[in-house]
């Protein structure tokens, strides 16, 4: 039996029945890992094997302590885990150890976590294409060529690789929905507030970024949604969760699901991506999901410009010191530098304006949900491209005019900070994964859930076409 081929959801019932030790999922991923992860590079900052599993040893006979009990994790490289470095990417920080865990490590620690290391990515996280200075670039385990996509590349590329059973990623612009894609495993933003971010951290203005699950099924990402979601009195705007688990087997038959494409042809998209997702809409269908096309309900150019000047004015504040000490500017990606730069330049109208913007966008995104139960467009506008690019300069012909306009694509979900789930939609000519986004009205992240697990029990794209096995080349053949 191969340990890392199976779900995170049935290790950990095999565990709790004893059916299997901790250490023995343990030491099996520890033993892929080293196999395979040189060549990937989707885990950084590793701990010592004989340590790891000592600890996974320990919880052999000791009482469950959650859904996690045993399971090896590795942690995005953003978030703080006590005794791991969080190098954020960023030679400023590397190697620095972390005294203590932010609010995501926390909750996988008290679920039973057996945490390995870090997952790689760009540096501050800026960027959907995972590089940087301190651990170098992580390589998509379908193609070692291409990107495995970002911010949470490392995270996709070790959930593809069989590297771990599930993992957490984070996703402010697409950050778990465009790996997602280029890995061929699933992500979910949940709807904003469902997970809560860090106590102390500026709460009330920075409403963009999320934290959420990532795995190779629904059902493992359902879980550990269990896991990391739910309030925390230190942080406003909180919701209530939990039981995401055990509400997935809904009947679909009736769901009405809308089709929004490119956007009216407003985001360039590259050749056989919309007929590739277009391809899983009748899958819903099958399922007795009504589908029909959508007409863009929000100017495009609209949400953009809301976007980036929000962004910018969010980024331009929480990272002004790097622009300050002129050490720490010369050390600094010039992506996260020219966000600095635009959003030091921001009037307070102009933000004012930002978010008018985009409480209108919300307004009406809410009444698009009054006749849809969830909206599909692409998870991304290109292809996982070379590996050396720092970001796709052209899509489809048209000249990109930022690092990130190449995701735009993601915008309208996160603007309005719905639930969305990144679905793989299988693969290309060339063999490359691509997938779509099944989004929701904001609280609906079970509706959500729900529909992608009905999904992917008719798919199951990342677990009938994983990534080549090491031993065998080319080969397509269950590792």
């Amino acid at each position: 039996m191969d340990l890392c081929s199976l779900s995170a959801s049935d290790l950990s019932r095999m565990i709790a029945a004893r059916k299997v030790a901790p250490s023995e999922v343990v030491d099996a991923h520890l033993a892929r890992i080293a196999a395979v992860n040189p060549a990937v590079n989707a885990l950084v900052s590793l701990r010592d094997p004989d340590a790891v599993l000592a600890e996974a040893r320990a919880m052999d006979a000791a009482p469950r302590r959650g859904w996690l009990h045993g399971l090896p994790v590795a942690v995005k490289d953003l978030v703080h885990v006590a005794g791991l470095p969080t190098s954020m990417g960023s030679p400023l920080h590397a190697g620095q150890v972390a005294a203590g865990d932010d609010l995501v490590a926390a909750r996988m620690r008290a679920a039973g976590a057996v945490f390995l290391g870090k997952t790689n990515t760009p540096e501050w996280g800026h960027g959907s294409h995972t590089f940087n200075p301190v651990f170098g670039a992580t390589r998509n385990p379908y193609d070692k060529a291409r990107s495995a996509g970002g911010s949470s590349g490392g995270a996709a590329a070790a959930l593809a690789a069989r590297l771990v059973p599930a993992a957490d990623g984070s996703d402010m612009m697409g950050s778990l929905r465009n790996p997602a894609a280029f890995c061929n495993v699933y992500g979910f933003r949940p709807t904003w507030g469902l997970v809560p971010g860090d106590a102390g951290t500026e709460a009330f203005m920075a409403t963009l970024a999320t934290e959420g699950p990532m795995g190779r099924t629904v059902e493992d990402v359902a879980r550990l949604l269990d896991v990391l979601a739910g309030e925390d009195p230190r942080v406003p705007f909180g919701r209530p969760g939990g039981g995401f688990g055990d509400r997935l087997a809904t009947d679909p038959k009736g769901r009405r699901i809308g089709w929004l494409g490119d956007w009216g042809g407003a985001y360039p998209v590259e050749q056989g991506i919309l007929d590739l997702c277009r391809r899983a809409l009748p899958v819903f269908e099958d399922m007795g999901c009504r589908v029909e096309e959508v007409a863009p309900p929000f100017p495009a150019a609209d949400l953009w410009h809301s976007w980036t000047v929000l962004r910018a004015f969010l980024n331009a504040n929480a990272k002004r010191a790097l622009w300050d000490d002129p050490v720490a500017r010369a050390a600094t990606k010039p992506e996260t530098l020219w966000e600095i730069r635009q959003g030091l330049d921001l009037t307070a109208e102009a933000v004012f304006r930002a978010s008018e913007t985009r409480s209108r966008w919300y307004a009406a995104a809410a009444l698009l949900f009054e006749r849809y139960d969830a909206l599909v467009l692409p998870s991304a506008q290109v292809w996982p491209f070379p590996v050396e690019w720092r970001w796709p300069e052209t899509v489809a012909g048209r000249p990109m005019d930022t690092y990130h306009r190449w995701m735009e694509i993601v915008v309208p979900v996160s603007l309005a900070g719905l639930p969305c789930l990144a679905c793989p939609a299988g693969f290309g000519p060339q063999g490359l994964p691509m997938g779509f986004q099944l989004v929701g009205r904001a609280g609906a992240d079970a509706q959500v859930l729900a529909l992608g697990a009905a999904y992917h029990a008719a798919t199951d794209w990342p677990g009938r076409h994983p990534p080549p096995a090491p031993s065998q080349p080319g080969a397509q053949a269950m590792m």
